[in-house]
């Protein structure tokens, strides 16, 4: 592995310390990627285009992806469309362990920094690209952004109410997953190279990430199920599982569909005789029954508060959880308990407040690595560590090769 230079601000060094990435992404699942590894203890250089990751041109939103997935980078802007700047890439690349991408389709090949260019010149790389499509399949030429992947991987047509348009999920959950798992395929191949002193092309796609989070219903299907729908809240094939049920102050979700679970919640409600009613006496017939089941379930929760009905419960061993709103979810205890949000410094001495990896890694606290860079804040520096001096650095400005 090649040592980098130690830019890591936080106390505690992380495992992948000495890891150079290369972060040539945009919007989500490239950057998410490299900022994983960031937080695992890499040093991430992050090449912008000179105006910047698209996400810095679409707003509010486009900002906090900035912010959420690109800390502790640091930010050189150049064009790579010309001579110069590709240079400049090339010798990034030649110092690198990990090079990351998720440009349009094409786009990278037609710099000439390709996998197969890169891993040619430096066969150690390890190379991620993350496209919308499979990259040989007939759809690898097209866009491909998280809610394509949801339409398209079957996600949308089981998510939302049976008597309503197909919904997309409230976040973008594709891009996300993505990255964690392009971070995932990163350090095994770095494992790998370990063993064998080579590095490996890794390619990815929004399309098959979708598939593999629907993993459970997609081999249901794949079985001989049926085809399954939208239902809205619950489970197709048990009940009461994944019930949102109204509370006398919001709703909770509760699943209680193995008949232990069911005779233990009838107990817990005082209502004994629904574990002899012949409608609710097999999961299956739970199922049949499900509207009876539905006026049952509120009928026993309505009257006590969300968090009442949680303490109940949960004191029971009977999965249930309130359903909070971000304000919520922000003010509960467990949230504050867990050290899941940290806090990000600007240069400048700004703060913001982020999520952090959601693992830790033994006693070590989670990491607060700086706040993500502007665009091009570290061209000097990173030029500098390249060997460029100061004259040839004028010199890539007044070409407009370096932002």
């Amino acid at each position: 592995m090649s040592m980098a230079q130690d830019d890591d601000s936080s106390t505690h060094a992380g495992p992948l310390q000495g890891i150079r990435v290369l972060d040539l992404g945009q919007y989500i699942a490239g950057p998410g990627a490299a900022m994983v590894l960031r937080e695992l203890g890499a040093t991430v250089t992050k090449v912008e285009p000179l105006a910047g990751d698209q996400a810095r041109q679409i707003g509010r939103y486009g900002e906090s992806m900035i912010r959420a997935y690109n800390r502790g980078k640091r930010s050189i802007a150049l064009d790579l469309r010309s001579d110069a700047g590709r240079e400049t890439a090339w010798r990034l690349i030649a110092q690198s362990d990990v090079v990351i991408q998720n440009l349009r389709p094409g786009a990278i090949e037609r710099l000439g920094l390709g996998a197969r260019a890169v891993r040619e010149r430096f066969p150690r790389v390890v190379y991620l690209s993350i496209t919308g499509f499979p990259a040989r399949g007939p759809s690898r030429d097209r866009p491909g952004y998280d809610i394509a992947a949801q339409a398209e991987s079957g996600l949308m047509s089981v998510t939302g109410q049976p008597d309503r348009p197909p919904q997309k999920v409230g976040v973008p959950i594709i891009d996300a997953a993505a990255a964690h798992l392009g971070a995932q395929a990163v350090l095994a191949a770095l494992y790998g190279r370990e063993r064998s002193g080579i590095g490996e092309t890794l390619e990815t796609s929004l399309f098959e990430v979708a598939m593999h989070l629907q993993a459970t219903t997609w081999s249901d299907y794949l079985g001989g199920a049926p085809e399954p729908t939208r239902i809205g809240d619950g489970q197709p094939h048990n009940a009461p599982a994944a019930e949102v049920v109204p509370t006398r102050d919001g709703h909770i979700v509760l699943s209680a569909y193995a008949d232990a679970h069911w005779a233990r919640f009838c107990r817990v409600m005082g209502r004994e005789e629904l574990v002899r009613d012949a409608r609710f006496a097999t999961n299956a017939l739970r199922v049949a029954n499900r509207p009876a089941l539905r006026t049952v379930l509120r009928e026993c929760l309505s009257g006590l508060s969300s968090e009442e009905c949680v303490e109940k419960l949960g004191r029971h061993q009977i999965v249930a959880g309130a359903v909070r709103s971000y304000a919520q979810v922000l003010a509960a205890p467990d949230f504050a308990q867990s050290g899941l949000l940290v806090d990000a410094a600007a240069p400048d001495g700004t703060r913001y407040r982020a999520l952090g990896l959601p693992y830790r890694l033994g006693e070590a606290p989670r990491a607060a690595p700086p706040a993500a860079p502007a665009c091009g804040a570290d061209s000097d520096a990173v030029l500098a560590e390249l060997g460029y001096d100061a004259a040839q650095i004028d010199a890539l400005r007044r070409t407009g090769a370096v932002a």
